[in-house]
């Protein structure tokens, strides 16, 4: 059993004992936390909260447990029942709620779940609101409603509609150029949400042939869900058998988008935002912002139409806020994650697959020909296991004064830049007993040779 509670959420495997397990005991003491942060920060009682959840088998007991603990402390309950991540953000826009709960484990496995915890905007809580929610869980005293305030709850169907008619009304979605182009898409929806929002979406975007794979919300996960690579070879044998022009595949609560080729070969999830913002930028100048994990594509590119690229901390929250500091016109992060603030500050797969149709139908040309012409890049992602009595601070100002001629950056634990194509990014894991090793080159061989280098300077350091 695994538990993990941070400033960003609760997440753990469902059953074993309360504290080792995501036990309905820690679901009811976040949540109640929860609830009395938003209640403090709004200086009432009776506020409105959306909650949605993924199609995960523990998903519906889960969300019952929220439910009845948000109205156990007073909260009215918009509930929308299954639905992607975007999605209940939007929501909580749409209906003026005070916040939302989204029951998701992301791509976790089967096991796993968890909650995920917006503000008013729709947008994930800040540090601080976390470590409040923390603290007051891990007391344990909450102020619980009698019997003449305890909260509703009102459940809306569908609500992903919405959130696509949002999406084709944006001005840069152009369906009469998707339309003409006459697609043929494949899509792998890992049996979760994206089954119910995807085809929809693909429909009213006027793609005529829709070849699915896995969009029945069962949960049962066919493989990983997580969408990398090495878990998508049976897509990628699907658009070649089928002739498909492009292939989309989204994790269980439908925030990442991985593309794939018509060859059946990767677009590269690292790629997904770099072509997305391509196109943001010949129609929309301006700056561009993505996690300092993130490929220098994004950079390359953001320049080339004379905009500024800035870089943040990892995590969404913090791509958000460096997003509104800049007043960046497309960000978010190397995972596939999209965030287009003219629909909301959340990634969001929807509208990429939505921008990244239109970008390809404008173009004329295949997918595959569409990823050569953007800067090539690779990144190796490689993590060291720490043990308690290792001090990871200290190990980093060691790397740190080690490599002071270099132009270092260190927002986010150490981010050392070699030059204009190199780049090697070290941050101990907020959730994990480990070091984080991202290293960027113009080739595999490099990129993993600069990472590696890096791993023994700090086996070095620790023996």
């Amino acid at each position: 059993m695994t538990l993990i509670k941070s400033i960003s959420g609760i997440r753990g495997t469902i059953g074993g004992k309360q504290g080792e397990g995501l036990s309905p005991i820690d679901i009811v003491k976040f949540t109640a936390a929860y609830a009395d942060l938003i209640q403090n920060l709004n200086k009432k009682k009776s506020i409105s909260i959306v909650t949605g959840r993924d199609a995960r088998i523990s998903g519906k007991m889960v969300h019952s447990i929220v439910n009845q603990t948000l109205c156990s402390m007073g909260c009215n309950v918009i509930d929308i029942g299954m639905a992607s991540t975007p999605t209940t953000e939007m929501a909580v826009k749409f209906e003026n709620a005070y916040g939302g709960i989204i029951i998701t484990a992301s791509h976790n496995p089967r096991q796993w779940n968890a909650l995920k915890l917006l503000n008013n905007k729709g947008e994930f809580l800040n540090a601080e609101e976390g470590k409040y929610i923390l603290k007051l869980a891990e007391a344990a005293e909450f102020d619980f409603s009698d019997i003449d305030n305890i909260g509703t709850v009102t459940f809306i169907d569908n609500y992903e509609l919405k959130h696509i008619r949002s999406i084709i009304d944006l001005e840069l979605v152009d369906i009469s150029a998707i339309k003409k182009a006459n697609f043929s898409v494949a899509i792998d929806c890992v049996n979760s949400v994206g089954g119910i929002c995807i085809p929809p979406l693909l429909k009213a975007l006027g793609v005529k042939e829709i070849i699915e794979l896995y969009t029945e919300p069962t949960g049962e996960f066919p493989h990983n869900p997580e969408p990398l690579p090495e878990h998508l070879t049976e897509i990628s044998e699907l658009i070649v058998n089928k002739k498909a022009d492009v292939g989309f595949v989204v994790d269980p609560d439908v925030d990442r988008l991985a593309i794939v080729c018509e060859d059946g070969k990767m677009f590269g999830e690292e790629y997904t935002l770099v072509a997305v913002a391509d196109y943001i930028l010949q129609h929309k100048k301006g700056n561009t912002v993505s996690n300092m994990s993130s490929t220098r594509a994004l950079r390359d590119i953001t320049e080339s139409y004379g905009g500024k690229h800035f870089a943040s901390a990892v995590g969404e929250v913090n791509v958000v806020a460096e997003m509104k500091k800049q007043n960046a016109v497309i960000g978010g992060e190397g995972n596939g994650g999209v965030i287009y603030p003219p629909l909301h500050y959340g990634r969001d797969a929807l509208v990429g697959i939505a921008l990244f149709l239109t970008n390809l139908a404008k173009r004329g040309t295949s997918v595959s020909k569409l990823r050569a012409g953007y800067p090539n890049y690779v990144i190796s992602k490689n993590k060291i296991q720490l043990t308690p009595d290792i001090d990871v601070d200290n190990v980093l100002s060691l790397i740190h004064k080690k490599y002071q001629d270099k132009e270092i950056n260190t927002a986010d634990g150490i981010k050392i830049i070699f030059n204009n194509s190199e780049w090697v990014h070290l941050r101990k894991s907020n959730t994990e007993p480990i070091i984080r090793i991202y290293a960027e080159s113009t080739n595999n061989k490099n990129a993993d040779l600069l990472a590696q280098n890096i791993i023994k300077e700090i086996n070095i350091l620790i023996d």
